[in-house]
């Protein structure tokens, strides 16, 4: 599978969220499509760049990297 496509290629403008956690601007975070349904995949985007190349996780790759960041062993700010 191709782990990248233009994100307007994967997913229409309006299936793409934030997270809650993203603050208020909304400016520098990632955005989720959830295409496990139609696509067989979850997409990521840099919301800074929606016309740009968005990620393709498989929903058992997707569900892995959720668990990790939940489980708070990685630290993400240290990178």
């Amino acid at each position: 599978m191709n782990t990248h496509i233009p994100a307007p290629e994967l997913a229409p403008e309006g299936a793409w969220y934030k997270s809650s956690y993203s603050g208020g601007s909304g400016n520098s975070c990632v955005e989720v499509a959830d295409l496990r349904t139609t696509r067989g995949v979850v997409g990521v985007r840099d919301s800074k760049d929606p016309s740009g190349p968005a990620l393709q996780f498989s929903p058992v790759g997707w569900s892995s990297f959720v668990a990790l960041a939940q489980s708070g062993e990685v630290d993400f700010d240290g990178a």
